[in-house]
């Protein structure tokens, strides 16, 4: 009888149900889109990191990450083909290539520009780095034995384009100089602009002649599924051979966490602000309606209803608007979730980065279930007040306001 009753009421007050509804309305569908924006973020910059740098997981020597860079030649991977076939065979691998890193000086004839540099399997890198846009030129392939790609800040540094001849200068593993010429095939642009203004790409048997050595220092595994990255990266570590060690990208990537930490806590604020909004929204809503029907509830108390049936019913009327109100602010955000990924928000270069992106609404479930929960419990709290003073009324001043 108390829900009958309950549920009675909120269609006969049409005008205060209908601005309670809109208040939890707007307050969960604000919290689906904002959420899916922060999704969407989280998404595309960790594929950005995989699809053009990292790669999902890492294998190297013990040390690399912390001495590598400046003396890659010293952490090489012996026989790093047969260590590749190894991580083949493991469950959710989709592909394993190799890379051999380099520091050297790189010559146009009439300047030198100190660089870092690659040597990779250029068409395994091509299926991995789908985030890697060719700006000029093209990618580099197999067949281009003694070409180069180079990073969009390095090709305007030098004023080489796709065509030019440069000379490049290193070390090799022994100490002694070594020179090789090479054709600039192409000019890339990846998310990050430091990596641009001193990257180049040669092929792996390149590298390898110039640094007069038949090792890699880093074995860059591609998996199916992203999801699936803390489960594979186990199956890896665990047959890899002594003195590897492994890394997956998020891992890798300290900028992706400290991004997600501060999108996190934004997110989390946001979350508040609407909460409150909803909760203020609401409560006055429920105060305005709880003070025109005073009468109504003390002809309730006066035929016999206790104070806590009272309270209890005006509780249960706003549950039911949290409920009502937050699967149709569900179904509102999904609905315009759906309409604007369809469309795609336009959005410009992150910082430190070079290159613009299309962002979407995502429709996260957990998101979207928190939404309605907070949607929900915002209309349930906002009643606890109004209901107590209302129930706490005496009945002859409550029949007062009936005259």
């Amino acid at each position: 009888m108390l829900f009958k009753l309950a549920l009675r009421n909120i269609f006969r007050q049409k005008a205060r149900t209908a601005m309670t509804l809109a208040a939890v309305i707007f307050g969960v569908s604000g919290l689906i889109l904002a959420g899916g924006f922060v999704q969407d973020i989280f998404v595309q910059l960790g594929e950005a990191i995989i699809h053009s740098q990292s790669g999902h997981v890492q294998v190297f020597r013990e040390g690399f990450l912390e001495k590598g860079t400046r003396q890659p030649d010293r952490y090489l991977i012996d026989q790093p083909d047969a260590v590749a076939n190894l991580i083949a065979k493991q469950p959710g691998v989709e592909e394993v290539t190799s890379r051999l890193s380099f520091a050297g000086l790189l010559n146009n004839g009439k300047r030198d520009l100190p660089i870092i540099g690659e040597g990779i399997e250029p068409d395994k890198e091509s299926r991995l780095g789908t985030y890697l846009s060719i700006t000029a030129g093209r990618q580099l392939t197999d067949n281009d034995t003694f070409g180069m790609t180079i990073g969009q800040g390095v090709a305007h540094s030098l004023g080489v384009k796709p065509g030019d001849s440069v000379i490049l200068v290193m070390n090799t593993t022994d100490g002694a100089l070594n020179t090789l010429d090479f054709e600039i095939v192409g000019v890339f642009q990846s998310f990050s602009k430091d990596f641009d203004a001193r990257a180049v790409r040669i092929s792996i048997g390149a590298a390898r002649e110039l640094m007069a050595t038949s090792g890699a220092n880093l074995l860059v595994v591609t998996l199916k599924r992203t999801e699936d990255t803390e489960t594979a990266q186990a199956a890896i570590t665990g047959v890899l051979p002594p003195g590897l060690d492994s890394r997956n990208w998020r891992q890798l990537s300290d900028f992706y966490d400290k991004t997600l930490q501060l999108y996190d806590r934004q997110f989390g604020v946001l979350q508040l602000i609407i909460l409150f909004m909803v909760l203020l929204s609401v409560a006055n809503t429920v105060n305005m309606s709880a003070f025109e029907r005073l009468g109504e509830f003390g002809t309730l108390q006066a035929l016999g209803n206790t104070r806590r049936q009272v309270f209890r019913l005006i509780l249960l009327e706003n549950t039911l608007l949290g409920l009502i109100g937050a699967t149709l602010g569900v179904l509102t955000g999904v609905g315009l979730a759906l309409a604007i990924s369809a469309i795609g928000i336009p959005m410009p270069p992150p910082p430190n980065a070079n290159v613009g992106y299309t962002a979407f609404i995502r429709v996260d479930s957990a998101t979207v279930a928190i939404a309605f929960l907070i949607g929900m419990a915002a209309a349930a709290l906002a009643a606890i007040f109004p209901a107590n003073r209302v129930a706490s009324t005496p009945v002859v001043d409550a029949l007062r306001q009936s005259n």
